[in-house]
């Protein structure tokens, strides 16, 4: 299947599940095609498949009103064998990762009444955001192993990529735990399966439904496709997430220039309590 074949997939994903490309051929979608990666180490060599996939848009803008979104990832499959399509054979892991950062869990205790801090670990790779969709559970698709090594998964993450052991505490399982389940608490690590939809025997789409919290960078959306527990490709495509607005003009002007929006800051706090002494002020 070539690029005009995705295009016109594209439009068929982005309608409802019965209209297809060829029910309207004169609606259009703005999406932005993935384009063609070499397939990581752990691919499969001598299958023929090949998928490609896109965005419904390619940057999610976050306003003051901004309560969450919702991103569509469409995809074809190409040189399909029509045997394995019809017994279900083929299973599609979309999954959208945000930056990753540097995060500190610590551990608090209470101690006479106070809550102090009684250890702590540093996760050097952990994404800020998680949202995974699949045609099925992730155990019935590949073995558990698998899912590890290509960090398919809340449960499969990578968190410490090049870390040395010897830095690593000897609870770290205990620590990351908890920044999971803070964050699936949060909305911001959200799996569902079963949520992929085929839309024909080669087209599919996967709607992924992203927190109020969204965190800003780029984003990576990955499209993994698998044969009968065989894993075969993958397909990359960045996503931006940014801030609009009076919001965006002070973030941007406390991280770049740190000194001027302190002055600004205690400056405006001075007038402010001035003009409310002389309105309230008693005679």
């Amino acid at each position: 299947m070539r690029a005009p074949a995705l295009a016109l997939a594209a439009l068929g994903l982005l309608l409802p599940a019965a209209t297809t490309a060829a029910d309207e051929p004169t609606r259009t979608a703005q999406a932005t095609t993935a384009q063609a990666m070499p397939a990581p180490s752990e691919a499969t060599p001598g299958l023929n498949e090949t998928f490609e996939i896109g965005l419904s848009t390619e940057q999610i803008v976050i306003a003051s009103n901004f309560s969450g979104a919702r991103l569509v990832v469409f995809g074809a499959l190409d040189n399909a064998d029509g045997r394995i399509l019809r017994q279900g054979g083929y299973d599609i892991v979309v999954v959208l990762e945000g930056p990753k950062t540097p995060l500190v869990v610590r551990e608090k205790e209470r101690v006479l009444g106070l809550w102090v801090n009684r250890g702590s670990e540093t996760f050097n790779s952990a994404p800020a955001s998680y949202t995974l969709a699949s045609t099925r559970r992730l155990t019935d698709i590949a073995p558990q192993k698998l899912l590890d090594q290509l960090s398919v998964g809340i449960e499969s993450l990578r968190t410490d990529l090049g870390r040395d052991a010897e830095t690593v505490a000897p609870n770290r399982d205990e620590y990351a735990n908890a920044m999971r389940r803070i964050r699936i608490e949060r909305g911001l690590y959200q799996q569902s399966f079963g949520s992929i939809e085929f839309v024909s025997t080669t087209l599919f789409r996967a709607d992924l439904v992203l927190p109020a919290d969204l965190p800003v960078g780029i984003h990576t959306a990955r499209a993994l496709l698998f044969r009968n527990g065989v894993f075969l490709r993958e397909r990359n495509v960045p996503l931006r997430v940014v801030k609009s607005g009076f919001e965006t003009t002070v973030s941007n002007l406390a991280e770049r220039h740190g000194f001027l929006y302190g002055v600004f800051a205690v400056a405006l706090a001075i007038v402010t309590g001035w003009f409310g002494r002389l309105a309230f002020k008693r005679d």
